[in-house]
């Protein structure tokens, strides 16, 4: 299989390692250096394209593959308010796109056992929940993809929970608190944390490198490369 990266930074780097061993060859490597080279011409050698660039990058970059007639996985966060044009756009292409704000398997998994124990503690109105993150220092968004993914799920399965914020809230209020830290050499760390005056119930996935993001997002483009459609990574799982 070909591979399109576009991003060629430490996530781009990982995933050309990975993608190099599993058997496949990169078709093009494209960054803010060579912006030039993100067209149809340069892009029709490819099979599919794997997107780990920048938020303000990121719809320009899947639009171009998608006008390319190429499948392209998009790992970049930080630009979902427009990810619902682009997956009209995928539709009206009859294309495909998959997006993930973390292709972790151990996350994906994490993010189902999140969403479980939401539901449970759903009637169990003597607990408060917050989400922590914390992530390497030149993480650009904040707070993460990730955090963001597991607040939706946690807001969609606990009725005492309306929306999430960055700012502290009122104990037990309507508001999911997210925490954002930003330490040297952490590739992310997540926490939600059920609190009462009893006890504590906490969930945590922590990851020890970006290979298992990188592997994931290679899996994604093994996966999407003969579908046509808006995809997530729970779809590659089968979860």
């Amino acid at each position: 299989m070909f591979i399109a990266l576009i991003g060629y930074g430490k996530m781009g780097k990982e995933i050309e390692a990975v993608a190099m061993r599993r058997g496949h060859s990169i078709s093009c490597k494209i960054s803010s250096a060579n912006q030039y080279e993100m067209n149809p011409q340069v892009l029709q050698w490819a099979d599919v394209a794997i997107e780990f660039s920048k938020p303000d990058a990121a719809f320009d970059n899947v639009s171009a593959c998608l006008h390319a007639n190429l499948p392209v996985v998009c790992g970049t966060t930080g630009w979902g308010n427009k990810k619902s044009e682009i997956e009209k756009l995928t539709l009206e292409k009859n294309g495909s796109f998959l997006y993930a704000s973390n292709f972790s398997i151990g996350v994906n998994i994490f993010f189902e056992v999140n969403k479980k124990l939401a539901s449970l503690m759903n009637k169990y109105e003597t607990y408060d929940v917050q989400i922590e993150e914390t992530h390497h220092i030149t993480k650009l968004d904040a707070p993460s993809g990730t955090a963001i993914s597991l607040a939706t799920d946690v807001i969609d399965h606990l009725a005492r929970k309306k929306v999430w914020s960055i700012q502290q809230g009122e104990p037990y209020g309507r508001s999911l608190h997210i925490q954002s830290f930003r330490e040297e050499g952490v590739p992310g760390t997540h926490k939600v944390k059920y609190s009462s005056e009893i006890d504590d119930i906490e969930i945590i996935h922590t990851a020890h490198s970006r290979a298992g993001f990188a592997l994931g997002a290679v899996l994604a483009a093994e996966w999407l490369v003969d579908k046509k459609g808006n995809f997530q990574m729970k779809d590659v799982l089968g979860l």
